[in-house]
């Protein structure tokens, strides 16, 4: 009789949030309707920058531990980027999802995650980084655009792309300066990010210069 095959670990996730938390919960719907062993991966903690956000309301209420690391309690960003790196490795995380984690991170936190720190971003890069890419995309007058998720490294949205979805920019974006074009990519990325972590998770990946291959 042949060996049934060993089931494969779940990945691990750290997701760190500064606000509403929308893609987080994207990742908890995505993980409960799959369910883990079949997504690959479970979030085993919720960091935040800041205290009561709707971001680490909704870890708690999904029964998830959290914790807040503010710049503000720290001498300086060195030592709050040390602090942040701590309390993440503290639950050993496979990967780290930034979700709307509005903060930098610094050589400390690079040093123990690069390679394995998942961000998203509103504009196809290398095109529009920094944190106002819809509005530039809309300000060049380009006709699609749309979100990014990408490894981070210590340049700005300047790491190795894993995945990228397209939005069409409409005439009547410009009326509303990019409010409803946001959120038509908010929903293109929430979708994309859950898909990515999972696959990153389920078959693993390499990066090779610039290109990111999943297994």
């Amino acid at each position: 009789m042949a060996a049934k095959p060993v089931a494969q670990r779940a990945k691990r996730l750290v997701v760190l949030v500064s606000g509403s938390g929308t893609n987080l919960q994207a990742l908890i719907d995505g993980i409960a309707a799959a369910g883990v062993e079949a997504y690959g991966a479970e979030i085993v903690a919720v960091g935040a920058d800041r205290d009561g956000i709707e971001g680490l309301a909704r870890a708690e209420r999904a029964g998830l531990p959290v914790f807040v690391r503010r710049v503000r309690d720290h001498g300086t960003r060195e030592e709050w980027d040390a602090a942040l790196a701590e309390a993440v490795a503290r639950h050993e995380p496979d990967l780290v999802v930034s979700a709307g984690f509005m903060k930098i991170v610094g050589k400390e936190f690079l040093a123990r995650f690069g390679g394995r720190f998942v961000n998203t971003h509103p504009a196809l890069l290398p095109s529009f980084p920094g944190a106002h890419g819809v509005r530039d995309a809309l300000a060049y007058g380009a006709r699609v655009t749309g979100c990014t998720v990408h490894f981070v490294d210590d340049g700005v949205d300047t790491g190795p792309i894993i995945a990228q979805g397209v939005v069409e920019v409409r005439d009547e974006d410009y009326e509303d300066e990019g409010a409803a074009l946001h959120e038509r990519i908010k929903e293109v990325e929430r979708k994309l990010l859950v898909d990515v972590v999972g696959r990153l998770a389920r078959n693993g990946y390499r990066i090779e210069g610039r290109k990111v291959v999943i297994q």
